[in-house]
């Protein structure tokens, strides 16, 4: 077969990746990194790259995202040659290699820019594309490598890696740790940690592994370690039963990392997480704990699908995350058999899935990809979330035993290498008579959601017929493959029939002859995907629908309908019935979704004068619950609500006075981090006494605050929260700064405040130059970077000067990047919408 030839362009083009894979194979590298206890100072470091090369006349391009003067010196099979560097690529003349075996020595100053340094640790961070950006390696997924490590650190720190440390050496002020060969890995996968960290070991179910980690508060340390620790053995040992393949690794280990850029990085033996994520207070209520397990879990379940099996461009990135959580869900139905499954299924991901495929800028699953450089732009709520839904329908049209028993084969069959989406669809088939091709082209390749419809009709009281339809919300014409239930609701009663939904339009033959219902609720059971119709009549029988799940489906629907301005499900309706369900919903997952979208909708989706007719009456009304509400994680989600639409100087004063006392109400446990969330939701209302201001209620708070890296969060965050506007604008500015965007948590939770709904109206002056930063953002942020700086900056407006300003700059940027335009479209949803609606 005749090698392709390469055009070369900047990033890992796909033509680029092809040409390599078709030429190189047995890849290892030899790493040496020397870091200074300085955290500026260059890191010196060296590299051996082996690899057996099948002969042509192509160049080799070696990829590596710095400035030339980074390269020192380039050996090739034990010869040293002309360094040639062109387009973020080292060139090997092919006169310089050989068939089979050859070895490329670098010596070479590390790139910096996903290293993520700090005065007293740093982490490597390389997913999809950035490990180029710290030594020269070839950094396509597809060309798994054995990786061999040694970090010299300074004395007082430690190490981590994805393989088993072999030795270390102290030297003076210096220690030298040296790792064993890794597994087979992609370049995005390999990882080290360092610094001033705590290790904990620990061997539940005889299964060995370590924690590292930063947490100085003794009291969450102490209620954490053993749930971290017993669920990753039981997700281990889920994941095994599940693909009856053992751990595939050398080692489990995980870092605690503070504010780290994701929930969690799935790196092969040396997992990272965000600490916050991680360590809980006595405070945290269920679905914070919820949440941990299924983070837990889902990097856990990586290990197979992502580690073991990787995809092989990453176009298909979606495949691994799809799996995680689908995976992550499963185990946690296990981990948590007390546990309403179906319902943290529905409210762990429709919602979001709906916030991404409703809008002007919909992407599919499945999405082309050209260049490396460009796959951080693939990531977001439709891989994390539409595809677990997706999934779900799957297992469902399937059967769970026969997609197991296929995703059993899948992993069997290309372990420790690559494989495609089309390939583990090719193994389905041989398990199921149905048409996947035509189930994916819609639920895969394709955008959007269907918009359903009913027709009910009834003589004497009896049902004579039922039709259900779908078409799509946007312009073309095609059917999403689903089943899910629908409920007929009687005064007395709930009947709950399934539809197997196949078709533009479907006939219910099993109603035919049933008592007319007072109203029938679409989607009962949460497995349908799309957008249900709902009335105002619902909005009168949901109170008394006594299934949790067909509670928590009705308010996902009513919510999308109030945002799509379906005319009988208004904002204040929606907010009324949820005012009412405060004390009266009895599942916490579901009040937390009410509670979130109550939130919305009062600073959101109503008008500023109506929203000033309604503080008192909800102020009033939410504290009226708090008081009547009896368990403990469930008032303190109410109190988080009232924290967050006081408006009032009454619940303002009520607001200082907990916080200065640090008494909370009554059955409500508030910790650290719940007084410091305080004292800035008092800092942005700029509220003060004659004894103390805004300004000094952040800085007693930051005396209050005890962890080193927590405090240097909120340090960053003051300027965002200053009553001066000068002092405001200062911080936005130094944005436009690289080095000051360097803690991405740091920066969206500080716009977060800039922007805060009391604030919009100094702050709408940033948002055409947020923009402006976008593709600098997109260029040397982190993969979630854009969408999370987009959602923060353009999350609290509902006024048309901010919807014009966002309209303008997509007209002057016709030729805009088509992924980063859907992000903005994407975040921009609710201000268009909130803007129809409340104007």
């Amino acid at each position: 077969m005749p090698i392709d030839s390469v055009d070369l362009q900047e990033g890992v083009s796909e033509a680029l990746a092809r040409n390599r894979k078709q030429v190189l194979s047995n890849i290892t590298y030899k790493l040496s990194f020397d870091i200074p206890a300085q955290k500026d100072s260059p890191i010196p470091a060296t590299e051996r790259i082996t690899f057996d090369w099948q002969k042509n006349t192509n160049s080799l391009s070696i990829d590596f995202k710095e400035k030339e003067d980074h390269l020192q010196k380039i050996r090739v099979n034990g010869k040293d040659v002309p360094l040639v560097f062109e387009k973020e690529h080292v060139q090997i003349a092919a006169e310089y290699l050989k068939k089979g075996k050859n070895t490329v020595d670098i010596d070479f100053i590390a790139g910096d820019l996903s290293l993520n340094r700090n005065a007293e640790y740093l982490y490597t961070l390389l997913v999809p594309d950035r490990a180029r950006t710290v030594f020269p390696c070839l950094d396509q997924p597809d060309l798994k490598a054995s990786f061999e490590l040694s970090l010299t650190v300074p004395a007082d720190w430690i190490s981590v890696s994805n393989a088993p440390l072999r030795d270390s050496v102290i030297s003076r002020m210096q220690k030298s740790y040296h790792f064993h060969p890794s597994d087979l890995l992609p370049t995005y996968l390999f990882s080290f940690v360092a610094g001033k960290f705590d290790r904990v070991a620990r061997t539940p179910g005889g299964r060995e592994m370590t924690l590292y980690h930063r947490e100085t508060d003794t009291s969450k340390i102490r209620l954490s370690l053993d749930p971290i620790f017993e669920t990753h053995a039981d997700a281990l040992g889920f994941m095994e039963d599940y693909t009856q393949i053992k751990y595939p690794f050398q080692k489990f280990d995980f870092a605690a990392i503070p504010d780290f850029q994701y929930g969690g990085m799935e790196h092969a033996g040396a997992i990272q997480y965000k600490a916050a994520s991680l360590f809980l207070d006595k405070g945290a209520t269920r679905n914070q704990k919820m949440s941990r397990i299924k983070l837990l879990a889902h990097e856990t379940a990586h290990m197979w699908f992502g580690d073991l099996v990787t995809m092989r461009w990453f176009n298909d990135v979606w495949m691994k995350e799809v799996f995680a959580n689908f995976m992550a869900d499963k185990i946690a139905k296990v981990a948590q058999p007390l546990s309403n499954y179906d319902l943290e299924f529905l409210i762990s991901h429709f919602p979001t899935a709906y916030g991404v495929d409703r809008t002007e800028g919909p992407n599919a699953i499945g999405q082309p990809l050209d260049n490396l450089n460009q796959a951080g732009t693939m990531y977001g709520p439709i891989i994390y979330h539409k595809a677990p839904i997706m999934m779900r329908q799957l297992e469902r049209l399937m059967g769970p035993d026969a997609l197991r028993d296929g995703l059993r084969e899948y992993l069997k069959k290309y372990a420790y290498g690559n494989a495609t989406w089309p390939d583990l669809i090719a193994i389905l088939d041989k398990y199921t008579p149905i048409d996947l091709a035509a189930w994916n082209k819609v639920w895969v390749n394709e955008t959007g959601r269907p918009r359903f419809d009913y027709n009910l009709n009834a003589s004497a009281g009896k049902i004579t017929n039922l039709t259900i339809t779908q078409q799509s919300e946007d312009e073309f014409d095609r059917t999403w493959p689903q089943y899910f239930e629908i409920a007929l609701i009687y005064r007395d009663r709930v009947e709950e029939l399934t539809v197997n939904m196949n078709a533009d339009t479907v006939l219910v033959p099993e109603v035919v002859g049933r008592d007319m219902p007072l109203d029938i609720l679409m989607n009962s059971s949460g497995q349908g995907y799309g957008l249900f119709p709902m009335s105002r009549n619902m909005v009168v029988q949901l109170p008394a629908i006594a299934s949790p799940l067909m509670r928590a489906s009705a308010y996902i629907s009513l919510y999308e309908n109030m945002l799509n301005k379906n005319p009988a499900i208004p904002p204040t309706l929606l907010a009324d019935l949820y005012v009412k369900m405060l004390d009266k919903e009895t599942e916490e997952l579901s009040l937390d979704l009410i509670t979130d979208q109550l939130s919305h909708i009062f600073w959101q989706f109503m008008k500023p004068e109506a929203r000033k007719a309604w503080a008192d009456y909800l102020e009033k009304k939410v504290w009226e619950a708090l008081s009547r509400i009896e368990d403990g994680n469930k008032k303190k989600i109410v109190f988080k609500l009232y924290q967050n639409i006081a408006e009032s100087q009454e619940a303002k004063d009520r607001l200082y006075e907990i916080w200065r006392t640090q008494q909370a109400p009554a059955g409500v446990t508030l910790t650290e981090d719940d007084y410091t969330s305080l004292a800035l939701a008092l800092a942005v209302r700029e509220y003060g006494t004659s004894d103390i201001s805004a300004k000094n209620i952040l800085e007693q708070q930051l005396t209050r605050v005890k962890n080193p890296d927590r405090k240097k969060r909120l340090e960053f965050m003051l300027p965002a929260l200053s009553a001066d506007v000068s002092e405001r604008d200062a911080f936005f500015n130094s944005l436009k700064e690289e080095k000051n965007r360097e803690h991405e948590s740091w920066v969206t939770a500080a716009l977060g405040y800039l922007h805060h709904p009391l604030r919009i109206e100094a702050s709408q002056k940033y948002l055409r130059p947020s923009l402006d930063l976008l593709e600098e953002i997109q260029k040397t942020g982190d993969i979630f970077f854009p969408e999370a700086w987009l959602r923060a900056t353009l999350g609290s407006y509902q006024s048309t000067e901010a919807e014009r300003i966002v309209r303008s700059f997509l007209q002057e940027h016709p030729n805009y990047n088509p992924r980063l335009k859907a992000k903005l479209l994407q975040s921009a949803d609710n201000l268009f919408r909130a803007e129809r609606i409340v104007n």
